[in-house]
């Protein structure tokens, strides 16, 4: 059984991975996003980010929605901090999460690039403030955003097939994100 929570912040790819992930998998696809409370998605499309009391029942509705069935299943969601990720493992033990890594600057301009979505390109940097990275995580495995999502998700997909380590991040990926 798979039960993946693909990761990371607005304008990583999450949405995309999961689906093709999904699709992959031959299981359903979850857009985290679908769940937040109508509070919650006012204040993000009026530009204010949302602190913890906010996120507590929507990641209560994700961790439910993935503790149903037996078979496998793909949520994306930002699972930033990590006691947001406990918080759904504590549904689902032996969760595993794909953590899509980016830099600020490519993740403000791919929001900025979005359509009728919800989330402004304002509060990225408050999602990259907030985010707490998993690597290093048990059942954590990161790609690269700068990956073609085909690439991911035959990394991803031998990850769950075997627990691969993780692949090097392309160096463009890695000179970004260590400020090179």
């Amino acid at each position: 059984m798979n039960k993946v929570v693909v990761m990371g912040v607005a304008g990583s790819g999450k949405s995309v991975l999961a689906e093709q992930l999904a699709r992959h998998l031959g299981c359903p696809m979850v857009e985290g996003d679908d769940f937040h409370l109508a509070g919650s998605q006012d204040k993000m499309r009026a530009g204010i980010p949302l602190d913890d009391a906010d996120r507590e029942p929507w990641l209560d509705r994700l961790g439910a929605l993935l503790a149903i069935g037996s078979g496998d299943l793909v949520l994306a969601c930002s699972a930033l901090k990590r006691k947001y990720r406990e918080r759904l493992r504590s549904h689902v033990p032996g969760l595993r999460f794909v953590y899509i890594e980016i830099d600020v600057q490519t993740a403000a301009r791919r929001v900025a690039a979005r359509t009728a979505h919800l989330f402004p390109t304002s509060l990225v940097t408050s999602q990259f403030a907030a985010l707490e990275s998993p690597v290093g995580e048990e059942g954590v495995f990161e790609v690269s955003a700068l990956q073609d999502t085909e690439v991911q998700v035959g990394a991803v997909a031998y990850w769950l097939a075997g627990d691969a380590p993780t692949p090097a991040l392309p160096r463009k990926g890695r000179e970004q994100r260590q400020g090179v």
